[in-house]
């Protein structure tokens, strides 16, 4: 029996090339942390982004020159980039005329009709959709004087947003729910499922630090995509925004949902360990990230836990007293010295690679 409950149906709207809805993969995206306005900066975190496989990028546009610079950050990157606008419809507009896929905006905070129905028709014209995005810290001032900063008070946001633009004959419509807590989010997106068919935009805001983060976008996209709620993702991490790549698929990964790269066991260690299997585990963590290959391979801390607990594995190595051993599907191949272990379990990695590659 599955763990994922089946897909909530929704509609299906493009961000560039990447499709969003229920009939598409849940797609893993993330924001740039540089000033947009420093063009190299931003296209070398955006190219470090691509290849741990974010699959669209959101880019802060806080003023004119910001807007303007996405079109020279468009002409060295591949992914679909979003701009994320607060208030001023001008830099929306600027943006969409610049070359973005999408714009994130709260319809209600970009001001009187005139100014949304400009963005929006640009929006039309230009042929991008929109993230209607709200967040339980920056509701709109009457809502949250009748609801406070409830799940409630989120959803109601949404629908009034949704409707502001539907009725201007919008329909390329993302949303996202988000709060600083698992319960709050999860709340939002329960209630507001039933209440729309706009594919769902899952993420925990202002989620924390590494550890508070992980445990926090885990629990509660983890929850919401176990109930078939979702269809793009962001982990929210105040760190380089490639470890929230790298943490939303191992998320889809744990959930079966999707998987990108090898994946990657390893033993917690105990007192029968006689090798630096931290430093060896992190060595090999970060060599893979680059490898699209979809094997198993674990790092084990004695031979208790090696090719018996591993067995699956399409290759591992566990250690011994100085050196340790490299096996394949629980069968030990040979003994390698501690110094050679990564060096040469990456090598038969690359082997099984390109013996898989062949097959294909």
């Amino acid at each position: 029996m599955s763990l994922v409950k089946e897909r909530r149906k929704t509609r299906q709207i493009s961000v560039g090339s990447v499709k969003v809805g229920s009939k598409s993969p849940v797609s893993v995206q993330s924001m740039t942390n540089t000033r947009t306005q420093d063009v190299q900066a931003t296209i070398k975190q955006i190219l470090a982004l691509e290849k741990a496989g974010c699959e669209i990028v959101r880019v802060a546009v806080p003023d004119m020159e910001a807007a303007l610079a996405i079109e020279k950050i468009k002409q060295d990157i591949t992914i679909p980039i979003i701009a994320d606008i607060h208030f001023d419809y001008r830099l929306a507009i600027a943006s969409a005329k610049a070359g973005v896929n999408a714009l994130r905006i709260n319809p209600g905070n970009i001001g009187e009709k005139k100014k949304i129905k400009a963005v929006v028709d640009c929006a039309k014209e230009h042929k991008i959709s929109i993230r209607v995005g709200v967040n339980a810290g920056s509701l709109e001032k009457n809502i949250e004087k009748r609801l406070g900063t409830t799940a409630q008070a989120m959803v109601e946001s949404a629908l009034k947003n949704i409707k502001i633009l539907e009725d201007l004959d919008f329909h390329d419509i993302k949303v996202s729910l988000k709060a600083s807590d698992v319960e709050r989010t999860v709340k939002a997106y329960r209630l507001l499922a039933s209440q729309t068919d706009v594919p769902f935009h899952v993420g925990v805001t202002e989620a924390g630090g590494l550890y508070a983060g992980i445990t926090k976008s885990a629990i509660g996209i983890g929850m919401l995509l176990t109930e078939g709620l979702g269809d793009t993702m962001r982990v929210s991490l105040t760190r380089d925004p490639v470890e929230e790549i790298r943490t939303g698929y191992e998320i889809l990964r744990a959930l079966g949902i999707r998987s990108r790269g090898p994946e990657l066991i390893s033993c917690p260690t105990c007192g029968r360990c006689r090798i630096d299997l931290f430093k060896i585990a992190r060595e090999t963590e970060k060599a893979l990230l680059d490898h699209s290959s979809k094997i198993k391979v674990a790092i084990m801390g004695c031979v208790v836990n090696g090719p018996g607990e591993a067995k699956e594995a399409d290759i591992g190595i566990a250690g011994g007293d100085g050196k340790g051993i490299l096996f394949k599907k629980g069968k030990v191949i040979r003994k390698i010295d501690q110094d050679k272990l990564v060096e040469q379990l990456l090598m038969e990695i690359e082997n099984i690679e390109i013996e898989k590659s062949g097959e294909n």
